[in-house]
């Protein structure tokens, strides 16, 4: 392999997904297919590396000092899953070694305990031990020694590829997890062996072997001993793990670099936006902070996930006032507060929120806003309730039940939704939703997520995890709807929950949340606003997606070019990694 050309050509593609945990299954897969290193004809051939393996084993066996292995199936000739060079042989795990070895010591004797999550997943970073007295470890545990080799046989350790060449034990033995198929290798280069063990061929055809219920799957003995096994010659293996340790020593500095430069993103990204939240910015300092975030963060941008700090930086402009300029000939939101407290009086709205304080108002606001609570600007606050009977009035037609998994910050999701009868409609009025309403996830993992019932939704209710808030005003609802979802808001949601486990926002400390309000004119324009730079980072993410793709497609291509591939090898090694 050409590292130099691979290094250099790799920031070509080195924002694709997973770049280089595929690159390290590549490497891996062609390791075990011959195409790492070159042959050499003077190495001994794997032909007789097995005979002597054979013989050995038979010694073993008549000196007593291994037990007799289970009959394994052969191999079939007809299902070897892909060509291998000359010199090389097809075997199986259960003849190059021993199969679930014993250990014999003093009940005194130090030995190494290792638990499966003291085993790595990661190629090269081997495991970690503890020190126990062999009497307490000796029964009821894998045993293994060392140099020999640990494979995960359960889900999802195995689909992982927890596998290990077992070294540097206390006393040179050990014991550890159940969940370990060991082999004892003879002859055999063990760190050859876990290679192909975390290889995408081995894992991909063992997760269709495995067996068991969901979450107790495992890989059968079968497959670890009798699964098609590519032996090179015993040189060959050991130039083979060299290159390999070589190439993932490579990728490290790969993901040192991506990492590197990720990191330079989000302390830029975190660092734009702090500034953005720093209430002590004078307003000439916070619109050239807001300028740079509006024009930078998407230069800084490179995965489709990191657009969302780019929609919270809008929104946080929005309600501060920051994304339109202010029109003093709109009617000031006082006077829209007046009006909304006469709607308030007028529907005997009697419960006042006492007065925000100073300490309340977290940022200056622009001439002609007004601070005050969420729960002023609405005739309807809280959340809804269970129907009696609990699921068994669900019913598949009906008038709408809304709960948490239908409220998305886009919208209302309706393909799941659950029906409720007309006659239990009507004895849950107190809940019931309508157009313009805002529907706000008050517990659970969805917590702060918030909706905006479309104006030509007909009728509905909404479960106990789900609040109403619903202007006073109808054509506040759209501005109201960013207010809740910036980060303002959000940061009140999550710091004023109650409860444990599933955690909740009371209506009492929901309705007291301080809110900063511009003039209806003004709302008007910041929602138009944020509609078109939403549409903006919707096309980002799009344009991040189709170049996640293009580089997905160009780094397949730097790697069958930096690997020298034939055609027919690379159209191989791509129907392995698919």
């Amino acid at each position: 392999m050409n590292a130099d050309r691979l290094f250099a050509l790799y920031d070509r593609v080195a924002d694709a997904p997973d770049a280089v945990a595929r690159l390290r299954r590549f490497v891996l897969d062609l390791a075990v297919r011959g195409k790492l290193v070159e042959q050499d004809p003077a190495d001994e051939p794997a032909s007789e590396l097995l005979k002597r393996i054979a013989a050995e084993r038979a010694r073993l066996l008549k000196a007593r000092e291994i037990r007799k292995p289970r009959t394994v199936a052969p191999l079939d000739d007809n299902g070897f899953p892909f060509s291998l060079p000359t010199g090389w042989e097809w075997t199986q795990i259960a003849q190059l070694g021993v199969v679930s070895p014993r250990n014999q010591a003093s009940a005194d004797h130090q030995a190494s305990f290792v638990p499966m999550k003291l085993i790595s997943a990661e190629y090269g970073a081997g495991h970690r031990h503890e020190t126990r007295p062999w009497a307490d470890i000796r029964k009821g545990y894998t045993h293994f020694a060392e140099g020999d080799v640990g494979l995960a046989k359960i889900t999802p350790c195995f689909e992982n590829g927890k596998s290990t060449v077992f070294r540097n034990l206390t006393g040179g033995i050990g014991s550890g997890t159940t969940e370990l198929h060991v082999v004892r290798p003879v002859f055999v280069t063990p760190d050859y062996i876990v290679l192909f063990l975390k290889s995408s061929y081995f894992i991909e055809t063992g997760i269709l072997r495995m067996t068991g219920t969901a979450g107790q799957k495992r890989v059968p003995t079968e497959y670890f001993t009798g699964s098609p096994f590519p032996l090179p010659p015993l040189t060959e293996q050991r130039r083979i793990v060299a290159k390999v340790d070589q190439l993932m020593a490579l990728c490290n500095r790969l993901e040192e670099t991506r990492a590197g430069r990720e990191d330079t993103r989000d302390r830029l990204t975190k660092a734009s936006y702090a500034r953005l939240s720093d209430t002590e910015t004078d307003a000439t300092t916070f619109r050239t902070h807001a300028r740079f975030a509006i024009h930078a963060l998407p230069a800084l941008t490179a995965r489709a996930d990191q657009v969302k700090d780019l929609r919270q930086t809008i929104l946080d402009l929005a309600v501060r006032g920051e994304l339109v300029e202010q029109d003093p000939a709109d009617e000031p939101a006082a006077k829209l507060l007046k009006r909304i407290a006469e709607i308030r009086m007028q529907l005997e709205i009697k419960h006042a929120l006492k007065p925000l304080s100073a300490n309340e108002t977290p940022f200056r606001l622009p001439a002609g806003w007004c601070w005050t609570r969420i729960g002023e600007l609405c005739t309807k606050t809280g959340s809804g309730s269970t129907p009696r009977g609990g699921k068994s009035v669900y019913q598949k037609t009906g008038v709408p039940f809304l709960r948490s998994q239908n409220v998305y910050d886009d919208g209302l999701r309706l393909a799941d939704v659950a029906c409720i009868g007309g006659d239990v409609h009507a004895r849950m009025a107190g809940t019931a939703v309508r157009a313009r309403d805002l529907l706000l996830n008050i517990t659970g993992g969805s917590m702060g997520r918030c909706c905006r019932v479309p104006d030509d939704f007909a009728e509905g209710n909404v479960s106990q995890h789900v609040a109403i808030i619903r202007p006073a005003v109808p054509e506040t609802a759209d501005y109201l709807h960013k207010l809740v979802l910036s980060p303002h808001f959000q940061a009140f949601i999550f710091r004023r929950q109650t409860g444990a486990g599933r955690g909740g926002l009371p209506k009492n400390r929901m309705d007291r949340i301080a809110v900063a309000v511009p003039p209806l004119a003004e709302q008007q324009r910041i929602v138009a606003k944020v509609d078109e730079l939403m549409a903006l980072c919707d096309r980002l993410e799009a344009g991040l997606d189709a170049k996640d793709g293009t580089r997905i497609r160009l780094l397949e291509s730097l790697l069958q070019d930096t690997l020298a591939l034939s055609a027919y090898e690379a159209a191989t090694a791509a129907v392995v990694r698919a």
